[in-house]
């Protein structure tokens, strides 16, 4: 028997009960948090930026109408996010995982999990969010922004508010999307329609509180893979 197939009949098992184990932790945690709105964005943004400012604006505004704030834990806009839903004296939710640069737990997450698997920590990010705002980011928001994004467009989650939050920092990659993907049929027509584009904390505010009035109270309120 070679070294592969030892190590996989070693460690892979055993790694599945790891596995398993952050799914219930953060199910058990996450499941009493109430609706909740994702924040996404650059963990490299400065405090004085003034995407960070908004930020904390805007989630503070979103505490105090008792929705939960998640994100990723670590600095720039997730400690803003964070800091913003504390300020609100709201659920200030950190979802950190460790990272060999840039990543480290903030101080303003009053419920912090760690994380060690990308995937189990993304999971976490959807499921109990009813809305997610995308500001300002690189490589990481990106990514939430366009998986979010195909989980709206094929139905696997409910239409929930996707907000891109800085006009001059989207609007380049809209018009790429608009002109090479959009007018080429990669996407059916509406499907940029799925997500609103501000650079007003209220605006943003408004249409998640609007789309929290039109589904119902908070204990009827879609749940993302339910």
């Amino acid at each position: 028997m070679n070294d592969t197939k030892l190590t996989f009949i070693k460690e892979d098992p055993w790694r599945i009960f790891r596995i398993m184990a952050e799914f219930v932790d953060s199910f058990e945690t996450l499941s009493q948090i109430g609706p909740a709105v994702t924040v996404f964005g650059s963990a490299r943004i400065a405090r004085d930026h003034p995407a960070y400012l908004a930020t904390v604006e805007l989630t503070k505004a979103l505490a105090k109408h008792n929705l939960a704030v998640i994100t990723g834990g670590g600095p720039g806009i997730m400690e803003a996010a964070n800091k913003g839903a504390a300020l609100g004296k709201g659920k200030s939710v950190g979802l950190n995982i460790q990272l060999p640069h840039e990543q480290h737990g903030n101080r303003y997450a009053n419920i912090p999990m760690n994380f060690h698997y990308f995937f189990a920590r993304k999971v976490c990010f959807v499921k109990y969010s009813i809305g997610f705002v995308f500001m300002p980011g690189g490589f990481g928001t990106l990514d939430e922004f366009f998986e979010v994004l195909t989980l709206v467009q094929t139905e696997r989650i409910p239409e929930f508010p996707l907000i891109l939050f800085g006009t001059d920092h989207w609007r380049g990659l809209i018009r790429w999307m608009k002109e090479r993907v959009e007018a080429r049929k990669f996407i059916s027509p509406g499907d940029l329609d799925l997500f609103k584009l501000t650079d007003d904390p209220q605006e943003a505010v408004d249409i998640i509180l609007d789309y929290e009035r039109r589904v119902g109270p908070p204990e009827i309120v879609p749940r993302a893979f339910a």
